[in-house]
């Protein structure tokens, strides 16, 4: 019988012995990245413009030594870019010469973050006054939007990619009925642009949740096609500052766009969640606006208007 104990703890000790060896392994080596540097080229900066030619584009390279992955913060309020391989664009908007401090941020093995920053000042000259005005009713006012429930196609979903035949800016996929019957819950958002008397323009979603596509539903863990709260969306609600930005989309470049995306700051969106922040105008007047917005391999068409089909 003493054997047999004897036996046991031995057996127990070995047990424990392999768990917490394999709990270390799991736990793995913490590596931070090393030499981290990033390098930037604003786009027609020569030597009449030192600032760039005015679309505010810039290119960015970031390299290091032992990181997995890198995140930028442009400095411009917008939110933090992945970029997988440390290389990516950015638009800066803000009309003028401005200087923004870029930061890019470096993860390694077990996740810990090296960041280094570069000041860069760059020249816009990119200006949609009308679509300013047509969103918000101009400097110091504001102005609700509404799904257009009641119109048929008020969104619709196409490729985010060329097609065979060489189309790409269409509703390819799928094409709503009015009062859509898996969108209803959709249909009572309320969304204000708001223009400052300096010409600052905010948005906000007042009234409704979001509505998430089952396209882009299981990158957030969550049911598809039906709308969810800010517990599943956090950045839902709140004002956020809404830039406009020159488009470079191929749908802009082949499909004879207004060639002008909505940014929002702090993760914001026109009530459809698949992501992204920016929403590019296919047209708008007074009371419609149809802008387009894309996740991985799907772009999505969505129709707004100013008469609430509620009422």
């Amino acid at each position: 019988m003493k054997s047999l104990k004897i036996l046991i703890s031995l057996s127990l000790l070995v047990v424990f012995f392999y768990g917490c060896q394999d709990e270390d392994q799991e736990f793995g080596e913490i590596i931070a990245p090393t030499n981290v540097q990033i390098s930037a080229e604003i786009i027609g900066q020569d030597v009449d413009n030192p600032f760039g030619d005015g679309s505010g584009l810039v290119n960015f390279i970031g390299t290091s030594d032992n990181a997995l992955t890198y995140r930028y913060n442009f400095g411009d309020g917008s939110d933090n870019t992945s970029a997988p391989s440390g290389e990516a664009s950015h638009v800066f908007a803000l009309t003028g010469i401005n200087t923004y401090t870029v930061t890019i941020l470096a993860s390694g093995i077990g996740g810990i973050t090296t960041s280094v920053s570069l000041n860069i000042d760059v020249f816009s000259s990119f200006e949609d006054e009308e679509a300013k005005i047509l969103l918000s009713g101009g400097a110091g006012f504001s102005k609700t939007w509404y799904w257009a429930a009641d119109k048929p196609q008020n969104i619709g979903l196409g490729p985010d990619e060329v097609m065979d035949d060489g189309s790409h800016t269409f509703n390819a996929y799928f094409q709503s009925l009015a009062w859509h019957p898996d969108k209803l819950c959709m249909y009572d958002a309320e969304m204000v642009f708001t223009q400052a008397a300096d010409g600052a323009l905010t948005y906000e979603q007042t009234v409704g949740d979001a509505y998430i596509p089952g396209t882009f539903a299981g990158n957030v863990g969550v049911a598809g096609d039906t709308c969810h709260g800010s517990d599943v969306v956090p950045s839902l609600g709140g004002i956020k500052n809404a830039q406009l930005v020159p488009s470079s989309s191929i749908a802009t470049i082949d499909g004879g766009y207004r060639g002008t995306t909505i940014s929002f700051t702090d993760g914001g969106f026109m009530s459809w969640y698949c992501g992204s922040s920016n929403f590019e105008i296919i047209t708008i007047t007074e009371d419609r606006l149809h802008v387009r917005v894309t996740e991985p391999g799907f772009a999505w068409y969505c129709v707004f208007q100013t008469d609430n089909p509620n009422d």
